[in-house]
């Protein structure tokens, strides 16, 4: 018996220096108390937000954490401390408990940063935030895990839809930044929270927000990217100069979401690491132990996250938050590489061979010789076969010659996609002249080797949507609701794309990519 007993206790010893470490924003958990710093939508007594319902929301978010089951948690839009003990007490009744927390205490703003934790939390504080009364201050903790000390900035930067432009979501990052450089040599912490701002922010910012010439908080001044590059685990690992990694990049490119706004997808909810994290040395970062949680409750019927629902002024009592929590694990047995390195180098002919890739491949040589917007085509000798890159293609020039890491593929209706790139390596020019299809070379529409190809200067006659090209009749779809030419229009084809669209199909993106001849 006593055997036995000890037995069961070395797994249970084995796996207690791992814990998880988690970020929700569990969207406007407010009390029933009205204290005048409420948001409209808020305030006890109207749009039928009471007690009956702050006990729904409390349920909802309990039901959550308890799912989630991490050891720390980093939380955004608490109202208050008097809220979160609720919490607390929710958690602990419904058998979840997190008997340590923390929470800031500025007045001005509305809702708060927080955080529960299983281990002590035994020292904490807040950087203020200057730039406006209203902003959120960020959240400092020390927790004492079951071997060492870990510091957690808990973070709610200034949002987008309400009118922030990325110099106020600067303003976090230079606090956290000035904080972060007075921190003792070697200090393993974690930025975690909502930083309003996608992991790749220097290249998706939208305009209207950019008053900052491009520079963004999250890339920039915390230094998740390098050279118009972001910070990879390989370059962290090694790197002593103050940079960061984003654990977003441990998930595949359409896996990078944790929040929907106007059913744009977006990776504003972060665990950031410093290089600390991998040294061997005290915590360190459990690799590959980074993802999204997806518990069916938090979907509605149509895939859409099952937000807290207000509709028509009123609280509905349904639904939890509009963001998904995020976590990744951590211990003390040192950096580890659980999944090996499985970059191999393959050919464009090769992605037609597979339907998805299980490991990321590199693709050597890459001649852009088409682009618009950010889609583009590549082809790696002037003779063989073409790919298309569905919206990664943004920063890469038109004749510059590339080597690819690709790590994601997809087929739409037939046609062969790369849609996630790493990273990419210049390797110098080419003449992009030469890699355009030989109008002699179009044949068979229908070959799988012309798919993704682009041809220049064809011309033909346009009749009930094709044209007639070296005696095919090929099908031709305008994009972006260009008006088509009238029947017997003898057209001149100045690019085209040999797409598929479950029939194969010459694509023409925009007006100026052929003309009608007289």
């Amino acid at each position: 018996m006593i055997r036995l007993f000890l037995m069961l206790l070395i797994p249970l010893f084995l796996c207690a220096k791992e814990f998880k470490v988690a970020s929700y924003n569990v969207e406007n958990l407010f009390d029933d108390v009205k204290n005048g710093s409420e948001y409209e939508s808020h305030i006890p007594g109207k749009h039928g937000w009471d007690a009956k319902m702050v006990d729904i929301k409390l349920n909802h978010t309990a039901e959550v954490l308890c799912d989630l089951n991490a050891d720390i948690i980093g939380l955004q839009e608490i109202e208050n401390k008097e809220i979160l003990a609720k919490l607390q007490s929710r958690l602990t009744w419904v058998g979840c408990p997190y008997p340590y927390s923390a929470i800031t205490q500025k007045k001005a703003t509305s809702v708060h940063v927080a955080l529960l934790s299983k281990h002590p939390i035994v020292q904490t504080g807040e950087l203020e935030v200057k730039f406006d009364e209203q902003d959120r201050n960020i959240l400092e903790a020390v927790v004492q895990t079951d071997d060492d000390p870990l510091m957690l900035f808990v973070n709610h930067w200034k949002s987008k839809s309400s009118g922030g432009k990325e110099s106020r979501r600067i303003e976090y990052a230079k606090v956290l930044k000035d904080r972060i450089k007075n921190l003792p040599k070697g200090s393993d912490y974690i930025i975690l929270g909502d930083l309003n701002s996608n992991y790749d922010e220097y290249q998706t910012m939208p305009k209207s927000f950019d008053d900052s010439e491009g520079m963004t908080g999250i890339n920039h001044l915390l230094q998740t990217s390098a050279d118009d590059e972001m910070i990879t685990e390989e370059q962290i690992i090694t790197d002593l100069n103050g940079s960061h990694y984003n654990l977003w990049l441990e998930l595949p490119q359409s896996k990078r979401w944790s929040h929907k706004h106007f059913a744009r997808k977006g990776a504003i909810d972060h665990l950031i690491l410093p290089q600390t994290l991998f040294d061997g040395k005290g915590i360190d970062y459990l690799n590959n132990s980074f993802g999204v949680f997806k518990a069916p409750y938090l979907f509605t019927k149509k895939g859409q996250i099952n937000r807290w629902e207000y509709s028509n002024d009123t609280h509905l009592g349904k639904g939890y938050s509009d963001h998904l929590p995020v976590f990744a694990s951590f211990g003390t047995d040192g950096y580890r590489k659980d999944k090996p390195e499985l970059l191999r180098t393959a050919k464009i002919e090769d992605l037609y061979r597979v339907e998805k890739l299980d490991h990321p491949v590199k693709i050597e040589g890459c001649v852009v010789i088409f682009k618009r917007g950010k889609d583009a085509v590549v082809k790696q000798t002037k003779d063989g076969m073409a790919v298309y890159l569905y919206r990664v293609g943004n920063r890469l020039s038109v004749g510059e010659r590339y080597d690819l890491v690709v790590g994601e593929i997809k087929t739409y209706k037939g046609l062969k996609e790369i849609t996630q790139i790493d990273r990419f390596i210049k390797q110098g020019w080419a003449n992009q002249d030469e890699y355009f299809l030989a109008l002699d070379k179009l044949i068979s529409f229908k070959d799988l080797s012309l798919q993704n190809q682009i041809i220049v200067n064809a011309a033909g006659v346009y009749s009930d949507n094709k044209i007639e090209i070296n005696g095919i009749k090929i099908p031709i779809f305008f994009k972006n609701k260009m008006g088509k030419p009238a029947d017997g229009s003898k057209l001149k084809i100045l690019y085209g794309h040999l797409g598929y669209h479950q029939v194969p199909q010459l694509v023409i993106y925009e007006k100026k990519d052929f003309e009608v001849e007289e």
